[in-house]
């Protein structure tokens, strides 16, 4: 992919036909009949340490500006740091640039129309990636360049990168993140050294997902590219800024963290039906909040305190903590409410009255009896009429007692059905809003 001799030769003419400065000879005029690299070195002249050829661009004259093609590949993200706001890549990047002094005939060298030689022969360009925080070679350092007849030069090196990136995370964990690699000569300005892209956007996101090697949370979408001047100490340096859109795969913080916040507010609406006259139901609500106290200290960890938008998932917790909590305190006023009303009278007052009341019908009997024992009778049934009117009073002040509990107990009712169903209509709507800000509404760029 990386040595597609094809494209490289469309950079050849595309070059040649662009630059007007002829080839200058760098060596003896003719070498017909010999076939070996070393003749074609020493006619290059570079066989000699010419600082014309390692040191100074590779142009006859000064004011003509170099221009450098160049590639670049993802094959693999290796890392994404949230918290430190950095990329971690495996990038190849490929650089092609003309050269006035490495021009040769090919038939006068047996056909040889390509040519390996050591790096350090020919001058390179400086361009580096200006977000890069650490970058390494991921394999052993190319210590080759490749010349071509029509004097192109072509280099290629894989890299291990770490880059500074700036994160959104405010749909986090179903984000999708940009970040881009600035290449920039930090000393040639743009009247020297110019970048161009050499394939286009399609084709490198193609390629690079052809020779992706990764697997892991996040999947590599797309390559764009840009051009772009900046002003360095008053003049100005050409800029190739290449943008890498990715996506997060997101499965496995919605089995291991959505999911079980969402069965927790779950349970907290089943626990509606649990008998309201113990303490399971306060119980069992205590442990439901504890349980996504625990939830919210695990992300706590996974996010960047200096996120400048409140995460949604963060969003999520809290409000179903918080709705978790408010449904306790609900539990707790209901269950006071519920112990109020089952507060009643002593039980043996009504058995009490009725007796009483038996004997003084059972004293009456007949009118002779009552005649005949008048006498002997009347004070006992005066004390006895005196206790019945005392224990009707206590009925009567027994009933208002049980009216009262009743009261507190249908209050309690009401209360406990009234918040249910905001409770319900509550989360339905919070939701279906969360729904729409994570998957239906676009991110402000």
């Amino acid at each position: 992919m990386f040595t597609n001799r094809t494209r490289w030769q469309s950079l050849k003419r595309a070059t040649l036909e662009s630059l007007t400065p002829a080839c200058v000879s760098a060596g003896p005029a003719s070498a017909a009949g010999n076939c070996s690299y070393k003749a074609l070195i020493e006619h290059l002249g570079l066989a000699n340490d010419d600082i014309q050829m390692t040191y100074l661009r590779p142009v006859v004259n000064w004011r003509t500006p170099t221009s450098v093609y160049t590639d670049l590949y993802v094959t693999s993200i290796t890392e994404v740091d949230e918290k430190a706001q950095s990329l971690s890549t495996q990038v190849t990047i490929a650089h092609g640039w003309y050269s006035d002094f490495t021009k040769w005939n090919p038939d006068d060298f047996c056909g040889i129309k390509v040519c390996p030689i050591k790096k350090d022969m020919v001058w390179t360009p400086d361009i580096v990636i200006t977000e890069s925080i650490k970058t390494e070679f991921a394999t052993k350092e190319n210590q080759y360049v490749q010349l071509q007849n029509q004097g192109v030069i072509v280099t290629s090196n894989t890299f291990a990168v770490t880059t500074a990136c700036k994160m959104n995370l405010h749909k986090f964990p179903f984000d999708v993140q940009s970040c881009s690699f600035t290449l920039q000569s930090p000393i040639h300005s743009s009247e020297e050294l110019i970048i161009r892209p050499f394939s286009g956007a399609s084709f490198l996101t193609l390629s690079s997902k052809q020779a992706f090697q990764t697997q892991g949370e996040w999947e590599f979408l797309s390559i764009n590219m840009s051009k772009a001047n900046v002003s360095t100490l008053g003049e100005l340096q050409d800029l190739l800024i290449y943008k890498i859109t990715m996506k997060r795969r997101p499965l496995l913080y919605v089995i291991n963290f959505l999911m079980p916040v969402f069965y927790f507010l779950i349970l907290d609406l089943a626990s509606y039906f649990i008998d309201s006259s113990g303490g399971e139901k306060l119980g069992f609500k205590i442990t439901l909040l504890l349980a996504i106290s625990v939830l919210l200290l695990l992300l706590q960890d996974m996010l960047p305190s200096t996120a400048s938008d409140v995460p949604l998932i963060g969003v999520y917790c809290v409000v179903i903590f918080s709705l978790i909590g408010i449904s306790v305190l609900e539990t707790i006023l209901v269950n006071f409410l519920m112990a109020k009303g089952n507060r009643t009278g002593p039980g043996r007052t009504t058995e009490s009255l009725s007796a009483l009341s038996d004997a003084v019908k059972d004293t009456k009997g007949t009118p002779d009896l009552v005649t005949d024992r008048h006498e002997e009778q009347l004070p006992a049934l005066d004390v006895l009429k005196q206790i019945l009117v005392e224990f009707q009073a206590a009925a009567t002040h027994q009933n208002q007692q049980e009216r009262k509990c009743l009261s507190w107990t249908r209050v309690a009712t009401i209360i406990d059905v009234t918040f249910y169903f905001l409770y319900v209509t509550t989360v339905i709507v919070f939701l279906i809003t969360l729904f729409r800000s994570w998957f239906l509404v676009a991110d402000v760029p």
